[in-house]
């Protein structure tokens, strides 16, 4: 019998949407694919507050989780996925082409126009180097509030200090099932106001 969240991604995406692989990019900093449980992506996503004019990105979107969460949920706005695996992405964008206000872009979250977008998902996509990359291409092009949601068992706080104009609103933790038994993992919502 298929999981909870494999029936979920089945009802929206057709296909389970999980994946135990290892990443094809560690050299450049990426982590392995990770599908984030709806539960959690309820308790961060669902009370994000998004409105019709809302853009979400999830960086390492992976098969897709987040946009089936995103469509299946009804969520107003728009969300993209940007996945720097080709064949994930080709998977992601291949499901998602039904939805017209869910898209795929294959490549790198560093070079993608930060400009337009809201909300930010990160799920441990990639190492502190390149999230510290990330975040100063954010901060530079962001020219209203960004709200970023950021899951992470690996301790990617120390990014985030000295930065000026971020607020945290909320942080906390989930107890996800691992190979290893529970793994917890800390997220924190912060607003960046370019103000």
């Amino acid at each position: 019998m298929p999981s909870p969240d494999v029936l979920r991604d089945l009802a929206v995406a057709g296909r389970s949407l999980e994946r135990d692989e290892a990443t094809r990019h560690a050299g450049a900093g990426a982590h392995d694919p990770t599908a984030t449980p709806y539960r959690v992506l309820e308790e961060l996503l669902g009370d994000l507050g998004l409105t019709e004019g809302s853009h979400l990105l999830d960086v390492g979107c992976g098969a897709g989780r987040v946009l089936a969460y995103f469509v299946g949920a009804a969520l107003p706005g728009r969300v993209t996925g940007v996945e720097l695996d080709r064949a994930l992405a080709t998977e992601a964008a291949a499901w998602s082409a039904r939805y017209p206000n869910a898209r795929v872009v294959a490549g790198s979250a560093l070079d993608l126009p930060l400009a337009g977008y809201t909300h930010v998902y990160l799920f441990n996509p990639f190492d502190t180097p390149v999230l510290e990359a990330f975040l100063d291409r954010l901060e530079r092009e962001a020219s209203a509030p960004v709200t970023l949601v950021h899951m992470s068992d690996n301790g990617e706080w120390p990014a985030y200090l000295g930065r000026g104009g971020w607020t945290v609103l909320r942080e906390g933790s989930f107890e996800l099932s691992g190979e290893d038994g529970d793994c917890p993992q800390h997220f924190t919502v912060r607003r960046f106001n370019p103000a």
